[in-house]
């Protein structure tokens, strides 16, 4: 039961590393970038963008595996859409309903999720080829990791740009550099955070080298020592 727990855990943890670090959606692979521009003037916006994103992936990823045998590879990418597009169907119909605010200030954004080059990347790299639960998996984390990033350009745009977070003021708009708010801005602050992101993983994954050789080394036995041991047996 220990090792099964264990098993999974390591499992959850490879999806999770891979969606916020290693093939961040954003950040690494550089894929959504029109709603990742569009969307992240605000907090509240950017991860309302990102978890409506991340909703349709996970519901997409685990219909399209469970119809992998039975949709014709001619026509898969057809087949795909009309499943995402379902799913955004029903998810814009449930913000309008219980979050209007929200699906106002998206706006045109939401129906384009159907067209979002990582939902349907998932859907053909990965749902298409593994079981349901893999699935689910991979589109929990790669949402996440695509909500994660447009979090942070959104923190970074909103609080430069307009000197508020979340609608909270933390210093005079008047001292702000609103260009951040505006296109131009989305393009630096996207730059800013994707090589902040990547000199900081770069870091980490050294670090994790380094200490994966020390262990190596330490584990390895003193050949010289075997070497003395085996002549003074003899």
């Amino acid at each position: 039961m220990n090792s099964n727990n264990k098993l999974t855990a390591e499992i959850a943890t490879k999806f999770a590393k891979e969606g916020f670090l290693t093939n961040n959606p954003i950040l690494i692979q550089g894929l959504g970038m029109c709603p990742t521009l569009a969307t992240t003037t605000s907090v509240p916006n950017g991860i309302g963008m990102g978890l409506s994103a991340a909703a349709v992936l996970i519901c997409s990823n685990l219909l399209i595996s469970l119809l992998r045998k039975f949709i014709p590879k001619q026509i898969r990418i057809a087949a795909y859409i009309v499943v995402i597009a379902g799913f955004v169907t029903a998810l814009e119909m449930i913000l309008k309903a219980y979050i209007p605010a929200l699906n106002k200030s998206l706006g045109l954004f939401i129906p384009l999720i159907v067209v979002n080059c990582i939902i349907l990347a998932r859907a053909e790299t990965f749902a298409s080829k593994n079981g349901p639960a893999s699935s689910v998996l991979d589109g929990v984390f790669m949402g996440l990791g695509f909500a994660f990033a447009l979090f942070l350009l959104a923190a970074i745009r909103e609080i430069l740009g307009a000197g508020t977070f979340c609608g909270i003021k933390l210093f005079s708009s008047d001292v702000a550099a609103k260009m951040f708010v505006s296109p131009p801005g989305a393009f630096i602050a996207l730059g800013i955070l994707i090589a902040a992101f990547k000199t900081v993983t770069g870091i980490i994954n050294k670090k994790s080298s380094k200490n994966i050789n020390n262990i190596n080394k330490e584990n390895e036995p003193d050949t010289l020592s075997t070497k003395n041991t085996e002549e003074a047996g003899s």
